[in-house]
């Protein structure tokens, strides 16, 4: 006889049945009961097993049932004797169960009751086939042993299968997950039929809808060099978004968890837009833990201004800290946005009149330019900026002497005043007068 290799452990308890004449009587017994014994295995399994009858999937039961006759066959295969038996058929049903996200332990629990059908099943047609000098408890010994040794194999057998085929679902998920969220924030040119078919696919290109992009880290960004805790704070992200009617698509990309958030702007063209996206998020953001910095974009009205938004999320995500744990963009002041944002570019523009400045402020330990920006908040009374200063009218008027000396121009006045900060601004110096 040739049996599966998982199998090979039968070898010897098989030795005993035939020894005690019941290997292979006892086929001719069985095998003519297969088609009525796996519909009264079925019976038990859909009364025990509540997984099987509350499934809407119409093939879950039909392949159960033609999967458990497959086990019975193979067991009268085996007590026959009969050569070329594979377990070809546990795998193919364990691949097709992790394709349909049906639980595994459904499937362990209808191989139990599978294991309790085949003891009483191939005991009593043993004990009819046995020899009449067969020992009766040797007989239920060896019946026991090879259910237990098969019902063992195949369970380990599927369940290894099914959690197989599930990383290799999961893997492939996750590389049209990456493919998605590469082509959304990388931009696409709309003749590309090949993009236009996965956003078309995955819902992306339906009509009315709105995206806004989060963008999070951990506190201490070296955390997120770890893929372990990045996809901790992906998960984390997942759980709150998951909490409302809105479609995500959450990864990690560059050490930073990316989320695309996206749902519907008005219903039709006769209906009110509903609230923004954005809106809508916010609070749901603000549950992540508080190792979290998270920045979130403004919303865009299609899949073409993805990338703009995730620049919005990330500068956002730029201007979060520990007393602000989730910026909008919406809530940067213009002022700070704009000269964010121009710093880089005009550092070969900055007037000429700076690095003196600098300098002086410098060896003033930051008052020149506290002095100025005291002004500028006291809406430019000079009364109030020397009181909130702490020191005397006098003082602050011969500081803005000092400071109209190097730069030529009047801090006094609104548009040179104005120059000036964005100058400051640009060049970000400190409280101490550092740069």
């Amino acid at each position: 006889m040739s049996s599966p290799p998982e199998l090979s452990a039968l070898g010897p308890i098989l030795r005993t049945l035939r020894e005690a004449g019941v290997v292979p009587a006892v086929a001719a017994k069985l095998e003519g009961g297969i088609a009525g014994q796996a519909r009264a295995v079925l019976d038990g399994v859909l009364r025990e097993v509540p997984a099987y009858t509350a499934s809407g999937n119409p093939d879950v039961i039909p392949e159960l049932e033609r999967h458990l006759a497959a086990h019975l066959d193979m067991a009268c295969g085996l007590l026959a004797g009969r050569s070329g038996t594979e377990l070809d058929f546990v795998r193919q049903h364990a691949a097709r169960r992790a394709e349909q996200k049906f639980p595994l332990d459904a499937v362990l629990a209808a191989y139990r009751g599978l294991h309790r059908h085949l003891v009483d099943w191939i005991r009593d047609a043993s004990l009819a086939a046995a020899d009449e000098s067969a020992h009766v408890r040797r007989v239920v010994a060896a019946v026991t042993a090879f259910t237990n040794e098969y019902i063992g194999v195949v369970s380990t057998l599927i369940t290894s299968e099914y959690v197989a085929q599930t990383r290799l679902l999961a893997e492939a998920e996750g590389d049209k997950r990456s493919a998605l969220m590469n082509t959304l924030l990388g931009g696409y040119d709309e003749s590309d039929r090949r993009a236009a078919q996965l956003l078309r696919r995955a819902g992306y290109l339906e009509q009315r809808q709105s995206f806004c992009v989060a963008i999070a880290r951990s506190v201490d960004p070296r955390e997120m060099e770890n893929a372990a805790r990045a996809q901790r704070m992906a998960d984390a992200l997942t759980a709150v978004l998951a909490n409302a009617p809105l479609r995500y698509l959450v990864g990690v990309r560059d050490n930073l968890v990316v989320a695309i958030v996206s749902g519907t702007r008005r219903l039709s063209g006769w209906t009110a837009p509903e609230t923004r996206i954005a809106d809508r998020v916010y609070p749901l953001l603000r549950q992540v833990g508080p190792a979290a910095l998270i920045g979130l974009s403004n919303d865009v009205p299609s899949t073409s201004h993805i990338p703009r938004a995730a620049s919005e999320a990330q500068f956002a995500l730029d201007f979060a800290d520990v007393a602000h744990r989730v910026t909008r963009y919406a809530d940067i002041p213009f002022r700070q946005l704009l000269v964010t944002q121009a710093r880089d570019a005009v550092q070969s523009a900055l007037p000429a009149w700076l690095p003196d400045f600098l300098a002086a402020n410098r060896k003033s330990r930051g008052a020149l330019a506290a002095t100025l920006r005291a002004y500028a908040d006291a809406d430019m009374n000079a009364l109030r900026a020397a009181k909130s200063l702490g020191i005397h009218a006098n003082t602050l008027y011969a500081r803005m002497q000092r400071i109209r000396d190097l730069v030529g121009l009047d801090p006094l006045s609104y548009h040179a005043l104005t120059e000036m900060l964005l100058s400051l601004d640009c060049v970000e110096v400190d409280a101490a007068g550092v740069h």
